[in-house]
């Protein structure tokens, strides 16, 4: 992690030796780099931000936008809102999309011929996967986005997982004065907590902008960011992806759309899942420590007319987040059912494409490569709440569905998503064959049972009723209790 971690830094200085020390900083990374959980450094290649946070926020600079800059200053300062400013995420965000992506493509509106063919390839993937698995299609509708549409339908998602993260760190900022401090430092806590609301709303637009430039569809991190039920993919990227592979786009097009169609099934149609990846999120920002002696330090020594201070002291390290066994519990937890939702649908699209398409086994390691050397989506999630889904968990998940589909078919298979305690853990992953082979508890008279319970089974006194031919309970010795001998 970064010692920059909101990165709201002072502009870097001027090289000693001009244009040529301005290239080679640029070169050598310099500022802050795509590791920095909470700073700058996500933007494209020469974009703003890449070596002057403010940049993103006031474009050049020019003579000409110093009112505009002005005004979006004050809007920082004077932001009360949640512990993040997404007013100002979503508008870096869609000023980081058109800016294109470090190759030069810019954004464009998708034409009818891409909507169609999108909607076509969505519904040709979900006749496939109907072979493939029991879970009936979740995609309700299917849709092409632009960037800036997925930037626009993803920031919802985007909110709830990096709000409890950011809402531990921004609290830090007020909250270490002793309560008689607090009335008379009130304006400077409110500031704080503004420049730290901007400061995540910066970094967090960033990062998606840059994400819009590289995902295909609306589940490539394997958590559902778009709307429920509507199945997206981004034909500007997916041209991008098969660019270098030698398949054809309409085989490119129709493999993601499996991937897309499969996700939709599982997130649609397993209804505890979502709130099992979010809350192990939530899980972790609970377990986020911040280094308060320092920031007690920072706050006593403060001078507000000098608030190049507290620019400095934000630079040093003070709220970065430290290990704790709860935090390590819910990363294990999301690491676990991240790994198991995406090797599903690895062997699920695999099933359904490797008899039909070509290129299924060159699409599959593609993709599988892509993760495992961290890909964009991988990145930058890890970059906003320091999860990293490890790939060696993706290959061993995938293995293990595979292992239960030929051991118990695609019904025993996808039945063991009907309960979260019927799911392989972690240590099942390492063994799968024992986990094929187990015993596994049958839920469903459970659920019989509570269901009947529920409805009513039990009397105005709370005890069983008996039916029709029940004998009346009676002791082990065959004698009545004494109250009777069952007769009226």
């Amino acid at each position: 992690m970064s010692d920059t971690p909101f990165g709201f830094g002072l502009p870097p200085e001027e090289p000693d030796d001009g244009d040529e020390g301005k290239k080679k900083d640029q070169e050598s990374g310099g500022g802050q780099g795509p590791g920095n959980p909470f700073g700058f450094g996500l933007t494209g290649a020469g974009g703003p931000g890449a070596d002057n946070p403010l940049a993103a926020m006031f474009g050049s600079l020019n003579p000409t936008d110093l009112g505009a800059a002005f005004q979006q200053l004050g809007q920082m300062l004077s932001y009360e809102g949640g512990p993040v400013n997404w007013d100002m995420a979503k508008q870096i965000a869609r000023q980081t999309v058109s800016q294109g992506t470090a190759d030069g493509v810019k954004d464009a509106s998708v034409g009818p011929a891409e909507r169609t063919a999108v909607q076509e390839a969505v519904r040709l993937a979900d006749l496939w996967l109907d072979d493939a698995t029991s879970l009936p299609s979740g995609a309700n509708t299917a849709v092409a986005w632009s960037r800036a549409e997925w930037v626009e339908a993803t920031l919802p998602a985007w909110k709830e997982l990096v709000d409890p993260v950011a809402e531990r760190v921004g609290g830090a900022m007020g909250d270490i004065l002793p309560e008689e401090m607090q009335v008379m430092a009130g304006p400077l806590i409110g500031m704080m907590r503004s420049m730290g609301g901007a400061m995540f709303g910066t970094q967090i637009g960033q990062a998606v902008g840059v994400l819009a430039g590289e995902v295909v569809g609306s589940t490539d991190i394997g958590l559902p960011l778009g709307p429920t039920g509507k199945a997206a993919l981004l034909p500007l990227n997916i041209e991008a992806f098969g660019k270098d592979l030698g398949v054809p786009k309409d085989e490119v097009r129709l493999y993601l759309a499996l991937r897309e169609a499969a996700h939709q099934r599982l997130f649609v149609h397993v209804p505890w899942l979502r709130a099992h990846l979010f809350g192990a999120v939530e899980g972790y920002a609970r377990g986020i420590k911040v280094d308060t002696a320092k920031l007690e330090d920072v706050v006593g020594q403060f001078d507000p007319q000098n608030p190049e201070e507290l620019q400095q002291a934000l630079q040093q390290g003070m709220f970065q987040p430290e290990d704790t066994p709860q935090q390590k519990a819910a990363l294990a937890r999301l690491e676990t059912a991240l790994a198991l939702v995406e090797g599903w649908v690895d062997a699920v699209v695999h099933a359904a494409a490797k008899p039909r398409l070509s290129s299924a086994d060159a699409l599959r390691e593609t993709l599988r490569r892509r993760r495992a050397t961290g890909g964009p989506a991988e990145q930058t999630f890890a970059t906003l709440i320091g999860l990293e889904l490890r790939p060696r968990r993706l290959r061993d998940a995938s293995r293990l569905w595979a292992s239960l589909t030929d051991a118990r078919g695609v019904d025993g298979r996808d039945a063991l998503w009907s309960h979260p305690d019927m799911l392989p853990t972690a240590s099942d992953l390492d063994d799968p064959d024992g986990f094929v082979h187990r015993e596994q508890i049958d839920f469903s008279e459970l659920d019989k049972m509570l269901g009947e319970a529920a409805s009513g089974s039990t009397g105005s006194s709370g005890a069983p009723d008996l039916k029709k031919g029940d004998a009346e309970p009676d002791d082990s010795d065959g004698e009545s209790d004494g109250k009777g001998d069952g007769t009226a």
